[in-house]
């Protein structure tokens, strides 16, 4: 059983908002992904998953978001994931969080 400080703490949503293609991601938890902590530089996102291009590899993985915890890198900041919270497109998601709070006029 996981305690409560394994848990990452819930990432704000003005981290989400930006692009994570090139940021370095480290998986502590996938099903179906062995060899955790797996750590790479972000190459492609979907709907469903986030593609890994892990050091010293020559092709990516495919890491499902359903289930995935570990921690985004974007410059000098260290962002905790969820993937259960990521599973939209990526231009959905920023764009979502760009109009939080905000009504579209028509």
């Amino acid at each position: 059983m996981l305690g409560a400080a394994s848990k990452p703490s819930p990432a704000r949503s003005s981290d989400l908002m930006e692009e994570f293609i090139g940021g370095v991601l480290t998986v502590v938890q996938a099903p179906g992904v062995q060899d955790l902590p797996l750590t790479g530089r972000i190459v492609d996102e979907t709907l469903n998953m986030m593609y890994v291009l892990p050091s010293g590899a020559r092709r990516p993985r495919g890491i499902p978001k359903a289930g995935l915890v570990g921690t985004l890198t974007l410059g000098s900041r260290e962002i905790p994931l969820r993937g259960d919270d990521l599973r939209v497109r990526p231009e959905d998601r920023i764009k979502r969080m760009a109009l939080r709070g905000h009504r579209r006029r028509p």
